[in-house]
């Protein structure tokens, strides 16, 4: 792209019979001009309002044509070496105006996760889509473009956000889904990189302020003795302590488990999180059955033992992806309801869900004195990194009871 310029252009050479004049691309190169029509003609008072600090309505409407005509041909030439104009004519006339952006490629990404069956993470794209609309329409804007979306933009939306109640954690969310897109988009050549708006000295994504909060030893004794009311409260407590004894497994991957994937008194799954995610050096997860799981396994496993089962029963081998997904959160939702209840009479500091168990087991382990390099096998992280940041918050408690040691002259 050395010594090639390109803008678009009001030429004002011939003037048509109804006062306006052609708007048109203007490519330089050894200091010869040449001008392509874009389908667009404007008066010159009509071409001042669309060059105004704040273009509105079509005026803004044919701004962002004449920048997507320019990427374009940006993106065009940078693919011809040598730089000819007889090279650049055939390609800029080959390709069409591109009618592609952020909310038409955020549907396309969402179809083809849900062909690949991620519909919980399909769900998450579409929650972020939904969201970024009503941002645009809050500012009585219909579209997003790629260009669009710069680090000032991004600013104004996490303002928005904070406006609307929204946490850290779900403009977080929010925000890595839409940069997954427009890593997409630099791929596929709809936006320039240059344009890329997230990393150092531009916009970087806030970091979640979600807490996560863990059991103590204590406390999960107390889940241990306590007698339950009845079934489902049984059932909900065994299958809470299952997740926490069995590496935090969460449901989904619980819904996943087969008699087939126990072997020599172990438990072998891959978490369905990671399965589509990292396809290179998949991380087999292994859990050692201690008596306490072979005993939840007997009492709420299907019968009869077959090697194909499912072995909790949450799931069916015919379901779809989206049937699946029902029955998962309809699982986690039961087990969560009775284990509030559960939490309440015994007094702890807060719901004691299937996410906490998760986060239980690593912290006790962590607490325990165990190897950061084993916490971070046994929850199939990949990078030490990410085990290092999930544990990185401890609650007050402990932190005092370290900092008591300090006297302990």
């Amino acid at each position: 792209m050395i010594g090639v310029t390109t803008s678009v252009i009001l030429d004002k050479r011939i003037q048509k019979k109804d006062s306006t004049y052609a708007v048109k691309l203007r490519v330089t190169h050894n200091r010869i001009q040449k001008y392509y029509p874009i389908n667009v003609s404007l008066t010159i008072d009509e071409w001042d309002k669309v060059h105004a600090e704040k273009p509105r309505k079509t005026y803004k409407d044919h701004l962002l044509y004449f920048n997507e005509v320019e990427l374009k041909a940006r993106t065009i030439i940078k693919d011809i070496h040598p730089f000819t104009f007889a090279a650049f004519e055939k390609k800029f006339n080959e390709a069409p105006r591109s009618t592609i952006d952020v909310f038409s490629a955020f549907q396309t990404y969402i179809e083809t996760l849900l062909k690949d069956g991620r519909v919980s993470t399909a769900e998450s794209y579409k929650c972020a889509l939904n969201s970024l609309k009503k941002c645009q329409e809050a500012k009585n804007r219909k579209k997003l473009n790629f260009w669009d979306v710069t680090p000032d933009w991004l600013k104004d939306y996490e303002k928005w956000m904070i406006a609307s109640d929204k946490s850290r954690t779900t403009i977080g969310i929010y925000l890595r889904s839409l940069r997954t897109i427009l890593n997409n988009a630099i791929a596929n050549g709809h936006l320039d990189r240059d344009s890329y708006p997230f990393g150092k000295r531009k916009y970087q994504i806030p970091a979640s302020n979600n807490k996560k909060k863990a059991l103590t030893i204590e406390q999960i004794g107390q889940l241990v003795k306590y007698v339950p009311e009845n079934k489902y409260e049984a059932r909900a407590r065994d299958l809470w302590l299952f997740s926490y004894l069995a590496n935090g497994v969460n449901v989904k991957d619980i819904a996943r488990l087969k008699y087939s994937s126990i072997s020599n008194n172990k438990i072998h799954f891959y978490r369905s999180k990671t399965e589509r995610t990292t396809k290179h050096d998949l991380k087999e997860i292994t859990v050692v059955i201690l008596p306490e799981i072979e005993n939840i396994i007997d009492k709420w496993g299907v019968k009869p033992i077959e090697a194909d089962s499912y072995i909790f029963g949450f799931i069916d081998k015919e379901d779809t992806p989206e049937q699946e997904l029902v029955k998962v959160k309809s699982a986690t939702k039961s087990i969560n309801k009775f284990m509030a209840r559960i939490g309440q009479k015994l007094e702890l500091p807060f719901k004691p869900t299937t996410y906490f168990a998760r986060h239980s087991f690593a912290t006790v382990l962590k607490r325990s004195g165990a190897p950061i390099e084993f916490i971070k096998e046994s929850l199939g992280h990949k990078d030490l990194k990410t085990t290092e940041h999930y544990l990185d918050s401890f609650d007050d408690d402990f932190k005092e009871s370290f900092q008591k040691k300090l006297l302990n002259f």
